[in-house]
């Protein structure tokens, strides 16, 4: 089977969740493309939205529609040419009406798990559960005699677990979405050594249809983005601790995620980003990568605590943020959890102490937003971090060595053989996670 008949009959596991309805859209957007090309009339595209409630389809559904047209309004000349032979579509608001309506007619919303059976392609985005990923993969393997490809959008499971213990012979890939799926660029490419070769290729050559930048990874728990990201995590945890010695809990977190978000120039603090990915979700996938590290331990006894406290972060139906080390309000940090108070400490009580113990920020100092798209940024970089280099305060001296661990884990990715290269490290970290400079560099 070539690229378009792979792609007419396809199934997204967990399609109505935060990554399996953007992998979905795009999914959609593609094989309607496809179908609309002359030389596919009459084929048959099928793409099957399977997921647990009948609820949450129903707002796929409506999240697709209103994504789709959004597409469509952007691309509205190309769509002109595709429906050119259409002299009944002549307002772009018609043709746009048209598109909408051609693409949410490939997608079947269902619940049964069977539909997945006559699929020669799986996309899947179901919790990260080892043991629950392969059960679905097996029951799929054993009922669809296609043998059909497995994209599987795990951030942290090694892929040859789920190759050998589903029995797929080579017939599944990591292809790792981020978050959302939409909008971020990034995609990590993950195969074995019994990866079938025309499936690489199938999801290099979709990954270039949608526009995506793609960063192979080695098939080692975590691969690239979860491998730094879950050690600089810890590491701003573990530093947060120590201060405790001498601060509050809610003084800590502050000047922690102050040091990480101001002095070191990133679009958020390293809690906030935590409280985004979710404290459940960055623990679990902790739990799942540290068996495969043997001579570190990637636990935190304060997620677990904070776990304990039912403090769990992530986002609510409507993508707001939910309350995790920081309070939000309108999607702004007013406010930091005490673990001894069991509650909240307004921002505005720790602030003026905190930023007077950190110290000044380099006279260079331009926050993230003013940074990241500066074409000279490499020059901004360098002047800033000369400067906090000569500056002796607290925040300074904690800044350079997280910049500088933060580097140290870069590093040990290549030399492990996680990453395949220095670049890729620092190109997860620039698109992925949006930093405006990579962690392996030489300011510091």
């Amino acid at each position: 089977m070539n690229y378009t008949e792979k792609l007419q009959n396809v199934t997204v596991l967990g399609a109505a969740g935060k990554m399996g309805s953007g992998i979905l859209l795009l999914t959609a957007i593609e094989m309607a493309d496809l179908s609309l090309k002359p030389e596919n009339k009459g084929k048959l595209f099928v793409l099957n939205a399977m997921d647990t409630s009948s609820e949450a389809l129903k707002g796929l559904m409506k999240y697709l529609k209103t994504q789709v047209m959004k597409a469509a309004e952007k691309k509205v000349i190309a769509l002109r040419q595709v429906y050119h032979h259409r002299a009944d579509l002549i307002d772009n608001s018609e043709i746009i009406e048209q598109y909408v309506e051609d693409v949410l007619f490939i997608v079947r919303p269902t619940t049964n798990i069977e539909a997945a059976y006559e699929s020669t392609v799986i996309f899947e985005a179901i919790k990260e559960d080892p043991a629950l990923k392969i059960k679905i993969f097996s029951q799929i393997n054993e009922h669809n005699k296609k043998a059909p490809w497995f994209c599987t959008n795990t951030s942290s499971i090694p892929i040859n677990e789920l190759d050998r213990k589903a029995d797929l012979n080579g017939r599944v890939l990591g292809v790792h979405f981020y978050n959302p799926p939409a909008v971020q660029k990034l995609v990590e490419i993950i195969k074995t050594d019994s990866t079938d070769p025309e499936l690489v290729e199938f999801a290099l050559t979709l990954a270039k249809n949608l526009r995506k930048t793609v960063v192979p990874s080695y098939d080692f728990a975590g691969f690239i983005g979860n491998g730094h990201f879950m050690r600089d995590a810890l590491h701003g945890i573990n530093e947060a601790v120590k201060l405790t010695d001498n601060f509050t809990f809610s003084e800590a977190v502050y000047m922690i995620n102050k040091i990480t978000q101001d002095f070191l120039i990133r679009p958020m603090g390293i809690f906030q980003l935590i409280d985004y990915v979710g404290i459940d979700v960055c623990q679990y996938i902790m739990s799942v990568m540290n068996p495969y590290l043997p001579n570190e331990d990637l636990h935190s006894d304060l997620l677990d605590q904070m776990l304990e406290f039912g403090v769990r972060g992530g986002q609510n139906s409507d993508g707001s943020q939910k309350d995790g080390f920081l309070k939000y309000e309108k999607g702004r940090p007013v406010g930091i959890y005490d673990i001894h108070k069991k509650g909240y400490v307004s921002v505005s009580e720790i602030q003026p102490k905190c930023d007077e113990l950190l110290g000044m920020l380099p006279a260079s100092y331009q926050p993230w937003k003013a940074v990241v798209g500066n074409r000279n940024k490499e020059e901004v970089f360098k002047t800033y971090f000369n400067e906090l280099k000569t500056i002796k305060s607290m925040g300074a001296e904690i800044a350079r060595n997280y910049a500088k661990r933060s580097k140290e884990i870069g590093l040990k990715l290549v030399s492990e053989k996680v990453a395949f290269n220095e670049n890729d490290v620092n190109t997860v970290l620039l698109t992925g996670f949006f930093h405006a400079y990579g962690p392996i560099n030489d300011y510091l």
